[in-house]
């Protein structure tokens, strides 16, 4: 499984909307945009401490943050392999 497909695999099972931001294959360094799906009443944090979970137990380096000011999405994450 790729890098790629294992973020995927992560974020569909977190259950949270997303797209790439930026993509580095070559560096296997990844920027996503996370969106909560309507109706999902976890808190953000909640939601940030799951995935990072994850993508920890996955051997990502993983930094995040929490409403970004300069995009429309609830969660920027950084991570890399």
């Amino acid at each position: 499984m790729s890098e790629r497909q294992m973020i995927q695999e992560i974020l569909n099972t977190v259950d949270v909307l997303y797209e790439f931001e930026n993509v580095d294959e070559d560096t296997k360094e990844y920027t996503i945009l996370i969106s909560q799906q309507k109706g999902d009443r976890r808190e953000l944090e909640v939601i940030n401490k799951e995935m990072n979970k994850y993508f920890t137990e996955a051997d990502f380096d993983y930094q995040e943050e929490l409403n970004p000011t300069d995009v429309e999405a609830d969660i920027r994450v950084q991570i890399k392999r």
